[in-house]
């Protein structure tokens, strides 16, 4: 990330300030655009294996350096002071997990304020005082939009303020902001957008930032198929991010339709990589043979004391998924006997091994 932000050091595109540093030393730093007098606020990688809106805000960064005269680049610069922290969690992203070096979740920290990280985040919002405040995250590329079976390529949230979940003024002006950015993104994505779970959590940074008085909007960059590395996400977070921030610097979102918003459909982790369907499963000889549809995910796993990675499957679901699409491959086994001494719930296993969990005909 340092290295791609060196560039624009010398191009004054930015004001840099070092905010603190991490519990393992890194440096957390604050980019801050723009001489207008309303603030908005941007944090990424408060988790560390969350690093697509990472990547999009360089790149809006990029196109304020190569455009400096675009009427977007000009209008946000001079009416808007985007004040951006780009990588939270240094210590995390480092090692590519969600939580920091002290192994605590400090999305999670907003009221205690154990990690150095959640300190300098609250210090920050206080210090600025900002009117926006977006939250960037990635979430499980698994997941759906409602029922519909369509994956969510992006959700959106603007949290409660507090455990009745209704609105103030703080929350509705972040509704209205996330309804000009759900109209941006339904241009792109119409069958990918979701909305996240609006449980109240008492503990957490988009709930409490809410409540101390920033208009929050959460931002969590999903799943697409043939794009595991969230490249095309990538670009709808810096379109919509920009777009976004135009209107609210020419004044359109006082004036955005809460309702926008409101319609998204919730996400439902109705999702696996890859599904076997209409299979026969006899778990023993003494058991009654079923119709089930099996649902497997892939991952990755680092060896801590050789730092490769290797892939395996591990199968996460079994019965009736007919509510559950596929992110990869689907298959119909058209009645095919599996083979029960390899359908082991949660267990990892080998990637090549998928293609025996049918006994051969």
């Amino acid at each position: 990330m340092l290295q791609w932000l060196y560039p624009f050091k010398d191009q004054d595109l930015f004001e840099k300030s070092v905010l603190g540093t991490s519990a393992e030393g890194r440096e957390i730093a604050l980019y801050s655009i723009g001489n207008g007098s309303t603030k908005a606020m941007f944090w990424s990688q408060m988790h560390g294996d969350e690093p697509t809106a990472t990547m999009a805000l360089i790149d809006i960064f990029s196109f304020f350096a190569k455009n400096p005269e675009h009427s977007v680049t000009k209008t946000i610069r001079e009416k808007l002071r985007l004040l951006v922290i780009p990588m939270l969690n240094p210590d995390g992203a480092e090692r590519f997990t969600r939580r920091t070096a002290q192994m605590i979740d400090m999305n999670r920290d907003a009221l205690i304020l154990a990690t150095p990280e959640a300190k300098i985040l609250k210090n920050t919002r206080d210090t600025y005082q900002p009117e926006y405040g977006f939250n960037l995250h990635d979430q499980e590329p698994r997941y759906t939009v409602g029922t519909t079976q369509k994956i969510t390529a992006v959700a959106l949230l603007a949290p409660a303020p507090d455990e009745s979940g209704g609105d103030n003024p703080v929350r509705l002006r972040a509704k209205r902001v996330a309804s000009i950015l759900a109209q941006v993104l339904n241009l792109f994505i119409p069958d990918n957008l979701a909305k996240w779970d609006d449980t109240f959590y008492p503990n957490a940074f988009g709930e409490n930032i809410q409540k101390w008085g920033t208009s929050t909007v959460l931002i969590e960059s999903g799943g697409w198929r043939g794009d595991p590395n969230k490249y095309f996400i990538r670009k709808l977070n810096c379109i919509g991010l920009l777009v976004m921030l135009y209107a609210i610097a020419v004044g359109e979102c006082s004036n955005a339709d809460v309702a926008v918003y409101e319609q998204i459909p919730f996400n439902m982790k109705l999702g696996c990589d890859y599904i076997i369907r209409n299979a026969v499963l006899k778990a023993s000889d003494q058991i009654v043979s079923a119709r089930v549809d099996i649902g497997i995910n892939f991952d990755k796993r680092i060896n801590a004391a050789t730092g490769q990675t290797s892939d395996y499957a591990m199968i996460v679901e079994i019965g009736d998924l007919h509510a559950f699409t596929a992110l990869e491959k689907e298959v119909n086994a058209n009645g095919a006997e599996l083979d029960a001494n390899l359908i082991k719930m949660e267990h990892p296993f080998s990637m090549d091994k998928v293609g025996l969990l049918l006994k051969r005909m």
